[in-house]
């Protein structure tokens, strides 16, 4: 067990039987777990998805923090309940409705769950092994049986498309200066380049509104180039329309104020969604 203090906060890299070394977390990110777990096991919901949506809702407020993955090499499963983006929003939302559907209410299968979310084939092995592009996440936990991409399902329309924006912008990513760990991310983003890449346009939502559920995974696709995805959240009906429940760029988690197709116009270079569904 290594500890380490920043700011005031006691961090510690504990061992948890098979995830040995590999955990990175704050004695706050504990006592938050304990009180989101002891939360949804007084709480009732009707279908996976609404435990989905109730679990992401007790984040509401939640401040909006980006990098919280990044803690240096060696690569370390980092646990952060006090402050996401919003693909670690999505990650930690699925693993509680995981292990309250399993009944697996402790820190150990937690741990467990977010790692096997949010790992390639569920396995910490380095720095590319995280699943860094959103269709990649997609796709790797779509095998997984963890979630079902349904964006083919709702009249998506495919097209082809390069996707090396990490590859290209190696400067940005400090783990990269590494030739090893650059040479596994470009392999990646050539596969994932080769794939036919599936998304809902902005102007077909609306049609396929009444189709997607509470719950549903919603990541927003770009015209920018090189990459896939620039934000994702989950789907929350309010008065029969979509919204969006996510990890807001503007400060915390939140519930968009607008409908999802209003919500989607006001973003420069969205072309529109991909659509993932829990299982």
């Amino acid at each position: 067990m290594r500890t380490f203090l920043f700011v005031g906060i006691l961090f510690t890299v504990f061992s948890i039987n098979s995830l040995s070394g590999q955990l990175f977390y704050s004695s706050e990110d504990k006592i938050t777990f304990d009180e989101t777990i002891e939360l949804l096991q007084s709480s009732k919901a009707e279908s996976y998805g609404d435990t989905l949506v109730m679990s992401g809702k007790l984040f509401l407020g939640i401040p909006y923090v980006e990098k919280t993955l990044e803690k240096g090499l060696p690569e370390k499963l980092v646990i952060n309940l006090r402050g996401m983006d919003c693909t670690t929003f999505v990650e930690n939302t699925l693993a509680f409705s995981l292990i309250s559907r399993q009944r697996n209410n402790d820190f150990e299968h937690f741990a467990r769950k977010l790692r096997t979310i949010r790992y390639r084939d569920g396995k910490l092995i380095d720095y590319p092994s995280r699943l860094h592009y959103f269709t990649d996440w997609i796709r790797n936990n779509n095998e997984k049986g963890i979630v079902k991409n349904i964006t083919a399902d709702l009249d998506g329309e495919i097209i082809q498309k390069d996707i090396n924006f990490m590859g290209t912008h190696r400067d940005l990513y400090p783990a990269l200066a590494s030739d090893a760990h650059f040479k596994e991310i470009r392999k990646t983003e050539e596969e994932l380049s080769s794939l036919p890449y599936c998304y809902l346009p902005q102007h077909k939502i609306n049609s396929q509104e009444e189709n997607i559920q509470n719950g549903d995974v919603i990541a927003l696709t770009t015209s920018i180039k090189g990459l896939d995805v620039t934000h994702t959240g989950f789907a929350i009906k309010i008065d029969g329309r979509l919204h969006l429940l996510h990890a807001s760029s503007s400060g915390e988690v939140k519930i968009s104020e607008q409908p999802l197709i209003d919500y989607l116009k006001k973003i420069k270079n969205n072309t529109g969604i991909i659509v993932a569904r829990p299982l």
